[in-house]
């Protein structure tokens, strides 16, 4: 007989006694459903078991078998732990080197283990520091079923006697005595888009009766969860689309005079790109657009003309750049090209005397500065802003959301463009940037040469340093790149200030070179960067300081020291500070490392220039949460999706929430989808925020 509601908490389940409820609570495991959405981290599948008289050295295999003999041994430099298991077919010793009193509070003799690594051979098969799970006598997977669900238990979990066998319990009552469960969708969705009901999904990622049925369930969980963002984020961009904004309908004077007084040929995919933003500047509702554009494409010049765009409608604009270093280029390139058409524009920053400041911002009051590019000194509160239509934000991921609030509050709705020459992986865009629209500089001018990378090992060093004097030497510049500043660990990672120091001194002594990191003050590393821009720097030492901002055409070599340290991305964005002339340009990246994920991370990075294809391939290796500026910011927590591997699902999601929203804005149409499971749903979410 049905008698438990899907709410009803926990406490109705038999064995569930107050010590055990206070532990799942701590767990965020408070109802029934919290309990049903307590999902498996793994299941083992009893047809990738392999028997012990099976196995060989070197291959990594799955094992089940059952604790003979345990105990520690002392050898003459360190202690070890070792566990002996039999399958009836032979034995397998495991192996733990200081871990003895962890393994020891989990393992006895007679335990029924499964078992997880690469075997080696030792005086018999053995696997050092094993994955492995306790497993019940009763559910062992030789008589039970072929699929056992593996649940994540803590400490806490099995002080209070919850093990594997009473979490499958508790989850097989709770699914036997439910009387109803909220579907989501309705027929016709299921249907069309191959869903299998909620209830049914529930018990086949519990209680899996084949491999395909666990698929099944294991594709609606994600689905559901992909899905209730995607319902959200069309939310959020149906608000803006609700929202009144000052349209900017005429192309005004600007525009044309700027174009056509370019130095250079627009690409197709600028154009493209230009004519995306003055469709939405047309509209009554604010822009909300993301621009992505690889380094070295061209996106400053877009955002110029769109600039000109909101000049030419008597609106003012304000850029927003991370750094003084950006900041100031953007200043240089802006002023380049308005001053063509006579726009007033100025630089605010930090640090400014304070007769420049006020007098700046009077005439941001007052009106008579069109463009205002800065830094975060644009979002001091004695900033006024006689009619702001425009906000530009680069680099747009490291900036919070209440920063980027800030300056969007100083104007009424104004459109908003925000840029990265970070590319964002595909699943990302749809996802953490699915509020917005996106478009995409997807060509780098005609003039650029492709910049060829190479790996190289320490020893090739001398090579690399004759190279770089023969650059110089032709009257090109080099650039020598360092993940820290100074030495803060015991490790042999050489620190940029100790490197400065010994190449000025030896390789390079007949050569000027200059240092700039970060914790160098505005002045002198504005000093620094205007010395290496006149080419009276030949050789450049850097931290990643230089990553953004740094423009430097007559710059054809780039050497990366330790670049197993730097991410993906990261990489890119530093080889993109070379290769921005009309040489031809090399980055050499410097291997000192032997981590076999960071060696392919560096393979990536000779193998192509293309920063969307890197972008994915950084989302592969490093996971979304570690991605350039999202883990800071907070990131999606899911239960079961996985942002790296999900595209498809995420853009069928994604699809199937704007036709809902489009056609039902308030979600009132339970036709559609039931709202109040929406809204019950999203608390199994724990997204931590979207910005």
């Amino acid at each position: 007989m049905k008698s438990f509601g899907i709410e009803d908490t926990i406490t109705k389940l038999n064995q569930i006694s107050t010590k055990r409820a206070e532990v799942l609570l701590d767990h965020q495991v408070k109802s029934i459903k919290d309990l049903l959405y307590y999902f498996p981290r793994k299941h083992l599948d009893r047809t990738n078991i392999t028997k012990i008289k099976n196995i060989a050295p070197a291959h990594k295999y799955n094992i089940v078998g059952t604790v003979e003999t345990l105990g520690e041994k002392r050898t003459r430099f360190k202690k070890i732990y070792q566990v002996l298991i039999s399958d009836g077919t032979g034995v397998l010793t495991l192996t733990w080197f200081n871990s003895s009193k962890y393994i020891k509070n989990l393992v006895k003799k007679g335990d029924l283990i499964a078992v997880h690594g690469k075997v080696d051979w030792y005086n018999g098969f053995s696997i050092s520091h094993p994955e492995f799970d306790i497993l019940d006598q009763k559910t062992d997977p030789a008589s039970t079923g072929s699929i056992i669900p593996i649940y994540p238990l803590t400490n806490e979990f099995k002080r209070v006697g919850i093990e594997q066998r009473l979490i499958r319990k508790l989850i097989l009552q709770s699914l036997d005595k439910i009387s109803s469960f909220n579907e989501m969708y309705n027929d016709k969705i299921l249907k069309f888009h191959k869903l299998v009901k909620i209830e049914e999904a529930l018990s086949q990622l519990h209680f899996p009766d084949d491999i395909n049925q666990l698929k099944s369930a294991i594709y609606r969980l994600k689905f559901d969860e992909h899905f209730i963002l995607q319902v959200f984020l069309a939310l959020v961009k149906e608000n803006i689309k609700r929202t009144e904004a000052r349209p900017f309908k005429d192309i005004g004077p600007y525009f044309q005079i700027i174009r056509d007084g370019l130095k250079f040929e627009l690409t197709r995919s600028q154009k493209k790109v230009i004519a995306e933003i003055h469709g939405d500047l047309k509209k009554e509702n604010p822009m909300n657009r993301l621009l992505q554009g690889d380094v070295g494409s061209g996106k400053t010049i877009v955002a110029i003309l769109s600039s000109s765009l909101a000049v030419g409608n008597n609106a003012q604009v304000a850029i927003m750049a991370p750094t003084e270093i950006l900041a100031t280029q953007h200043y240089k390139s802006f002023q380049e090209e308005l001053s063509e058409a006579r726009i007033t524009c100025c630089l605010l920053v930090g640090k400014m005397k304070k007769k420049d400041r006020n007098k700046i911002i009077t005439n941001i009051e007052n009106g008579k500065i069109s463009v205002v590019v800065g830094t975060h000194a644009i979002i001091q509160d004695d900033v006024i802003f006689k009619d702001l239509g425009l906000v530009v934000i680069d680099e747009q991921h490291r900036f919070g959301v209440e920063q980027r609030n800030k300056l969007t509050n100083k104007g009424l709705n104004p459109h908003l463009l925000s840029m990265t020459a970070t590319p964002i992986p595909r699943t990302l865009s749809i996802t953490y940037m699915g509020d917005m629209d996106l478009s995409i500089i997807d060509e780098l001018p005609k003039n650029r040469i492709p910049i060829t990378t190479k790996i190289i090992e320490p020893t090739r060093l001398p090579k690399v340093y004759a190279f770089a004097k023969d650059q110089i030497d032709s009257g090109q510049q080099c650039m020598i790149v360092y993940p820290l500043v100074e030495e803060s660990e015991k490790s042999d990672l050489a620190a940029a200030v100790e490197m400065f120091e010994k190449l000025q001194k030896s390789t390079f002594s007949n050569y000027k070179v200059g240092l700039i990191h970060g914790k160098m003050n505005g002045e002198e590393k504005k000093e620094v960067m205007r010395r290496f821009k006149g080419n009276k720097i030949n050789i450049i030492i850097a931290t990643t300081v230089i990553e953004v901002g740094i423009d430097v055409p007559n710059a054809t070599l780039m050497l990366i020291e330790h670049a197993e340290r730097f991410g993906l991305t990261q990489l890119h964005q530093l080889r993109g500070r070379v290769g921005r002339g009309i040489k031809k340009s090399y980055c050499i990246l410097v291997n000192r490392g032997t981590n076999e994920l960071s060696a392919k991370r560096l393979e990536i990075m000779e193998s192509t220039n293309d920063g969307f294809e890197i972008a994915d391939e950084d989302l592969i290796l490093r996971g979304p949460g570690d991605y350039v500026g999202f883990k800071q910011s907070g990131f999606i927590k899911y239960k079961i999706a996985d942002m790296v591997t999900d595209g498809p699902i995420i853009r069928t999601a994604r699809i199937l929430a704007k036709s809902i929203i489009e056609s039902d804005p308030t979600l009132e149409n339970h036709e559609n989808v039931k709202t109040q499971v929406i809204k019950d749903y999203k608390n199994n979410l724990h997204l931590v925020k979207l910005n």
